[in-house]
């Protein structure tokens, strides 16, 4: 149904569009009932589709990626009219999700199978990996199909089926990700999206049928579901916040790698989990750093993410996300930190927070241990390797993080130190669908994409046959 175009304030499954704060259409929650039908048609399509051949689920698992690719910019308008990504963004995102199935259908079946294992008294034995049955996936708004792709395509191809229950302001990319299975022949039953509410999310888990959740989204909502799937003995992956580390020792382009740093952290306006959401820069090139990030961030205005116009910036995902962004930097700035550009809470429904530069973060301050999830770069000074390494790790979380040298080996002395789950040296983050990704401490656990991906929610099957 469409809604009133002025009820910003709506709750449920809705495009509000970020740029305007205008609901442009809503979506009716699921009815118990429905949700009872989806996990009984992942259960029954589990019957099937478990024993379709690996090679055979690997051609609809290819066609899924085709599909990403052809719809690529019918896809982007969606995602960047939900949550305000930049259009040219949204396309890409688009587009690496084929790389993410294809990836999958082409070395799935290596990597599902059976692994003889020597034996000490005699017999063959066999270790097998066979699929669990029907999942939960609870997903983001900030990668609205990237996220889906990386928990889909791995289990698709194990043969799990899944319950999707997609961010209440992502509805449109959420059926479209199901018109893609539709079409590119997954079967009925094999992958089920659903306009679930949080009490359904509940009711899922608990659900004995159920055999597995995994969830992308806040510490808070970690919390909830980890304790709900520990309850029901049921296994978990989660991947929650970052605040990853980005050091730099020293530098033979101080413009050039300022640059990088700063398009590293305004990607998808800032919304990313690991993201460089603290830099640590020694002292020698520290101030001259921080004057190049300021040249990139002054002068910045509002514009329209679907254009993408020079010299503009687009809007949050929310307005709520923007004024809890403006509170952390304010808090900041009243314990001491200094804004050296942008800060600025724009007025008006749309979710625009001037893209921010910031230093002198103390641990007294909410921005020192809290992630701080938008446009904002925060740069700290370290003296020694010793010390950038101790500021990188003083963090609750664990999720990637990078350190730059021009001396490659310096670089990864210290980053072989950084506790986390993804360590870098010399480049932002290891890009790619063979690359595993997932952190440690209070980032969560497991792991999504590569050789890793296909790891989690498996029956590693012991198959022994003696003489």
């Amino acid at each position: 149904m469409t809604a009133n175009a002025q009820t910003p304030t709506a709750t449920g499954y809705r495009v509000q569009n970020p740029a305007t704060g205008a609901v442009e259409e809503e979506f009716d929650t699921a009815t118990d009932a429905e949700i009872q039908d989806a996990i009984t048609a992942a259960q029954t399509g589990f019957q099937g589709w478990r024993n379709v051949d690996i090679k055979e689920r690997a051609k609809i698992v290819a066609r899924v990626g085709e599909l990403f690719a052809e719809r690529a910019d019918e896809l982007a308008a969606t995602i960047t009219q939900e949550m305000g990504k930049p259009l040219s963004e949204s396309k890409g995102e688009a587009e690496y999700c084929q790389e993410i199935f294809e990836y999958f259908a082409t070395e799935g079946p290596t990597l599902a199978a059976d692994a003889e294992v020597k034996t000490l008294s005699g017999g063959k034995a066999i270790i097998q990996r066979l699929p669990v049955g029907p999942l939960l996936g609870i997903m983001p708004w900030n990668y609205p199909y990237y996220q889906v792709a990386r928990f889909a395509a791995p289990n698709l191809m194990l043969g799990n089926t899944i319950v999707l229950k997609h961010a209440e302001t992502c509805p449109r990319s959420a059926l479209a990700i199901q018109s893609i299975m539709d079409d590119a022949g997954v079967p009925a039953g094999v992958y089920n999206n659903v306009f679930a509410s949080h009490d359904q999310i509940s009711t899922i888990i608990e659900d004995p049928r159920i055999q597995g959740v995994s969830l992308t989204g806040s510490e808070r909502a970690g919390a909830i579901i980890g304790e709900q799937a520990g309850r029901n003995l049921k296994k978990a992956v989660l991947e929650l916040g970052g605040s990853d580390p980005y050091v730099i020792l020293d530098s033979a382009n101080i413009a050039e790698d300022a640059a990088t740093a700063w398009a590293t952290r305004m990607e998808n306006t800032g919304q990313a989990c690991n993201s460089n959401k603290r830099m640590i820069v020694m002292e020698d090139i520290f101030d001259d750093f921080v004057g190049e990030l300021t040249k990139l961030a002054i002068d910045l205005v509002p514009g329209d993410p679907a254009k993408e116009d020079e010299g503009t910036f687009g809007p949050l995902s929310s307005r709520a996300a923007a004024e809890g962004l403006a509170a952390q930097i304010q808090d900041a700035v009243d314990k001491g930190a200094t804004v050296h550009a942008g800060g600025t809470l724009h007025e008006g429904p749309g979710a625009y927070l001037s893209p921010t530069v910031l230093t002198g973060i103390t641990k007294g301050m909410r921005a020192y241990y809290e992630e701080l999830f938008g446009p904002v770069a925060v740069v700290y000074k370290a003296t020694s390797d010793e010390e950038a390494l101790e500021m990188a790790n003083d963090t609750q979380y664990g999720l990637g993080g990078a350190v730059f040298a021009t001396d490659q080996a310096r670089a990864a002395k210290v980053a072989s130190g950084l506790d986390s789950g993804m360590a870098n040296v010399n480049v932002p983050s290891a890009e790619g669908a063979e690359m595993p990704f997932g952190g440690v401490k209070r980032s969560g656990f497991g792991r999504e994409l590569g050789p890793l991906g296909m790891e989690e929610f498996v029956n590693k099957r012991l198959f022994y046959v003696a003489d």
